[in-house]
């Protein structure tokens, strides 16, 4: 697996900060990097934030850069004299544009200002949201396609990620998502990658967000999209709502175990990355899995970067609520095995030695002995 599955956004890039856990790719946003908060009037920009963050992450070596390029500006906005106060970052940053000129010029100059620096350039964010986008899928798709047509003239290298849906909001996801996909069909197909957002609702587990994700793949093969890479570019666990449903706060190997099983079941659905949201200096009340030094999250990183990434993957097993994957590296192998939910007893191989959680908390497994799974994943080690 290469160190690029493993994608994050960090608190306070912009500004030097960085995470202490091993990934491979970033995400720009609530950097302060957004189209609205640089662009602050027409033809003035305020580049600060976003130079920022770049040159944090070149002289952190990391290279793979995924730019985020809405949100409207209250001076480009469809209806200026209508701003709605909920939208975000800002009012009116979920207008589509009056005129798509100026989002030609904006993709024009970060495009040529970021050549060769930002790697991959994601449309808009969770564009089925009214918070975040009240236009029509058709007008989303015409922004992909302009701007899709800038990026490749101007850095040909660079990677175009389609707007992200977010997909446990059913009624705006099945609103939005097909629509905007019939759109970029009949546009061509003006995108390299698919993204979408898959954080289930509070109470959801991995297991959830696996159907999510199944749910948006049948709906691209439905709209017969040809065969791209799908990224799930924003994730957490915990976070509150639909409804009423409160904050969950999931802590200890439960946590951690969140993060292996995610960028696992990455490899067994068919997601080419994806990106944790998000890696903070101190605790975030808004989501559920707390990614900071020290934290019961951090571990589940650096357990992906100990069982995970640069092995190959053997695939994966399901069968009576379990799954079993199998994983190799340098002539060593190992399983990673866990319970889709509640327990079951599982006979470890004939050759197995060891049995690790994602805390590094480890037991002896001898050889086809029973041992009880649970949703938290382990290692185990064989001889």
């Amino acid at each position: 697996m290469q160190p690029s599955l493993v994608g994050l956004h960090i608190e306070g890039a912009e500004g030097g900060a960085w995470a202490s856990a091993p990934f491979g790719a970033l995400r720009l946003w609530d950097n302060g990097t957004a189209w609205s908060q640089i662009e602050l009037a027409k033809g003035e920009f305020k580049w600060d934030n976003l130079d920022g963050v770049v040159e944090t992450a070149e002289s952190r070596g990391l290279t793979d850069i995924l730019y985020v390029m809405g949100t409207t500006p209250d001076w480009a906005a469809a209806n200026p004299k209508k701003l709605n106060p909920s939208d975000y970052p800002q009012p009116g940053a979920a207008e589509a544009p009056a005129n798509i000129s100026d989002w030609s010029e904006w993709v024009t100059a970060v495009v040529t200002r970021y050549k060769g620096r930002i790697t991959s350039y994601q449309i808009w964010n969770e564009a089925n949201l009214a918070n975040f986008f009240n236009g029509t899928p058709a007008q989303m798709a015409e922004l992909t396609k302009v701007a899709y047509d800038i990026i490749k003239a101007i850095d040909p290298e660079a990677q175009v990620v389609s707007a992200s849906p977010s997909t446990r909001l059913v009624k705006s996801f099945d609103r939005f998502f097909p629509e905007y996909l019939q759109e970029l069909a009949a546009l061509g197909w003006p995108v390299d990658v698919i993204a979408i957002h898959t954080y289930p609702d509070a109470t959801g587990d991995p297991s959830i967000r696996a159907a999510l994700i199944l749910k948006a793949q049948d709906l691209l093969k439905a709209s017969g999209a040809p065969t791209l890479p799908l990224w799930d570019t924003e994730l957490n666990y915990g976070l509150a709502g639909p409804g009423d449903l409160p904050r969950q706060e999931i802590t200890g190997a439960r946590a951690a175990g969140f993060v292996v099983r995610t960028f696992i079941d990455d490899l067994r659905l068919g997601i080419d990355r994806s990106y944790w949201y998000i890696w903070t200096l101190k605790p975030y009340p808004l989501l559920g899995v707390q990614a900071y030094s020290g934290s019961d999250g951090e571990q589940g990183f650096f357990a992906v970067n100990d069982w995970v990434t640069g092995a190959t993957f053997g695939g994966c097993t399901e069968a009576d609520n379990t799954v079993v994957c199998d994983f190799s590296r340098d002539g060593t192998t190992w399983k990673v095995a866990w319970a889709q939910t509640g327990e079951v007893t599982y006979t470890t191989p004939e050759n197995s030695q060891l049995v690790c959680d994602p805390l590094a908390v480890c037991k002896e497994a001898p050889p086809a002995s029973p041992v009880v799974l649970t949703e938290v994943p382990v290692r185990i080690y064989l001889q």
